[in-house]
């Protein structure tokens, strides 16, 4: 019975171990050959000169300010909304059928297509309320878009946190908002921020959206406002790879190359803000 059991768990582990590698040997291989290929396009040049000749020669800078600006303006719009929802939801909202129905709307919400929220941006932001196709629509798109995980991910952070604690701040004479702001949150920041990069990163790879609200074909000079299109990296990267021709493949994986740099910077610094703050735990 003892050496079925051991026999049982080697099996297990094995099958473990060959789901992980199918998983991990693809992105190794993925990210190998962009770098691969990608690197020698890099250069001063191709990061900050702006794109000419119908984008086959000079750089991405356009690209890469223009998705800056879109990160940067999901981020304004949808985390202090999905904080605040996972905040009510966890600790204010009773459990009934309305909140019931609530979390299934968001799980619905968070596997919906990307496209389908690029359409929703396009009727809403750019044609209904006359935003046009700009930055605003664009990063008030893929905010929505954003919104399920950082709902969910922060729900779940704040979970994770002891009752104990907040039993111990009331007893104390604190009022629940009190709680909540200076026990809570401050427990819960590396799983908030977690959900939050994570949104963010899947933000700056998505084209459907983009394309729809905001993304230019060609635009070489930058936005003066949130009312602007601007170029996009995933829209740029996309465009270059199958509508220009005669652009040099180094060019293409350049610029995905970039892309793939500035989700792992991005996931690089929520780590080391998570390590920073799960030092600072008591628990």
């Amino acid at each position: 019975m003892r050496l079925k059991a051991k026999l049982t768990e080697k099996v297990a582990f094995l099958v473990l171990l060959l789901s992980t590698l199918v998983i991990v040997i693809p992105v190794v291989l993925i990210t190998l050959l962009i770098l691969k290929e990608g690197l020698p396009a890099m250069s001063w040049e191709f990061l900050s000169q702006k794109p000419r000749m119908g984008m086959r020669a000079g750089g991405i800078f356009p690209a890469i300010i223009g998705t800056l600006y879109l990160v940067g303006g999901t981020m304004c719009f949808a985390l202090p909304v999905g904080i605040l929802a996972a905040i009510y939801l966890s600790e204010y909202a009773k459990d009934n059928w309305l909140t019931r129905m609530i979390d299934v709307a968001i799980a619905n919400l968070a596997g919906v297509p990307s496209v389908v929220y690029g359409l929703f941006g396009l009727g809403l932001f750019v044609n209904f309320l006359n935003f046009g196709a700009s930055i605003l629509s664009g990063a008030l798109t893929l905010a929505i878009m954003s919104l399920p995980v950082i709902i969910t991910a922060s729900r779940e952070a704040l979970g994770t946190v002891p009752q104990n604690f907040r039993e111990a701040s009331l007893a104390l004479g604190a009022t629940r908002w009190q709680t909540i702001r200076k026990v809570v949150l401050p427990n819960a920041l590396p799983g908030i921020m977690t959900g939050t990069i994570l949104a963010l990163s899947r933000a700056a790879g998505e084209t459907a959206p983009i394309l729809f609200t905001v993304a230019a074909f060609y635009l070489p000079k930058l936005p003066k406002s949130i009312m602007d299109q601007c170029m996009a990296l995933p829209y740029h990267l996309y465009v270059i790879s199958t509508q220009v021709t005669k652009i040099k493949p180094q060019v293409q994986y350049g610029t995905a190359l970039v892309l793939i740099g500035m989700v792992f910077i991005m996931n690089f610094c929520a780590m080391i803000i998570r390590a920073h703050f799960r030092r600072k735990k008591q628990w």
